[in-house]
């Protein structure tokens, strides 16, 4: 046990240190106002309080922006995992001329700065909305098509490890006894390669529940349809920051993350330590 001391010690401090950050978020949100300001801040309370989250909880249109991440993320997760996995077993499966060439795109497009596109988006989506209705600016489809679109190059790469990790004679043992292929990819394939959704879904719902740039771009003057973390724009001030205030939304908006985690942890432990085994 001796020359395992250094290992663990720091995966110890990196847990520490990752989660401080967590802990002074939610510590935060239960102090009172005056130890939130004090010039001597305690890793502690002695007197909790729940001010701050009634605030946070009776900011005008606090639950219909909790709810739009909730839509949004949702769709993102779901149209992912479907397009992701279908696109995974063609890429994989199947020869086809350019194969090569579409996951060179999938690299390169995983290079591009999500700021670089910003702007160009927003044109896009501008000129789109003329031409389809409810899917330009101030709508939520917007939001889902962009974090759909900057979710599926990664979503991809990640899946096709644990298609090629299939064998190739559970297909062919399945076409033999006259499974159509249709039969083959959505029950054979798709409970094989579940760990590794449930992996790119973890991806797929924190960026999307967390995406501020395109919700602030993208959301102008319909302020029904924005998001949570734009809408945390209401607690900061010109004058001074509603820093508890803050800090209870946060907390708030971290919980939907945490639950999906947990209700997704099984097969997301085993989507990272490896696939299928011939």
């Amino acid at each position: 046990m001796r020359h395992r001391w250094l290992p663990n010690s720091i995966a110890v401090v990196a847990a520490l240190v990752t989660a401080f950050p967590i802990y002074w978020m939610v510590l935060s949100a239960f102090r009172p106002t005056g130890e939130i300001e004090s010039a001597h801040p305690r890793p502690w309370t002695w007197h909790p309080t729940l001010e701050h989250f009634r605030h946070a909880l009776g900011v005008s249109g606090f639950g219909r922006y909790f709810l739009n991440s909730a839509v949004v993320a949702l769709c993102v997760v779901g149209l992912a995992g479907a397009i992701a996995f279908l696109a995974a077993v063609a890429l994989t499966k199947y020869r086809f001329r350019f194969r090569t060439t579409i996951l060179v795109l999938f690299i390169v497009a995983q290079m591009v700065p999500v700021e670089a596109l910003t702007i160009p988006l927003f044109f896009e989506f501008r000129d789109l909305g003329r031409t389809v209705p409810g899917v330009g600016l101030n709508t939520l489809a917007s939001l889902v098509l962009v974090q759909l679109a900057f979710s599926l190059p990664f979503a991809i790469w990640m899946l096709r490890g644990f298609v090629a990790a299939v064998p190739d004679a559970l297909e062919e043992a399945a076409l033999i006894d006259g499974a159509s292929r249709t039969t083959i990819l959505w029950r054979i394939l798709l409970p094989l390669v579940a760990p590794g959704l449930a992996a790119t879904s973890v991806f797929s719902f924190i960026t999307a529940w967390n995406d501020f740039i395109f919700a602030k771009t993208f959301i102008i003057s319909a302020t029904q349809n924005q998001t949570l973390p734009a809408a945390l724009l209401v607690f900061f001030k010109p004058d001074e920051n509603d820093w508890g205030g803050i800090m209870a939304a946060s907390t708030l908006m971290t919980l939907p993350v945490l639950v999906f985690f947990v209700f997704i942890q099984r097969r997301l432990v085993s989507g990272l330590g490896g696939a299928v085994k011939d």
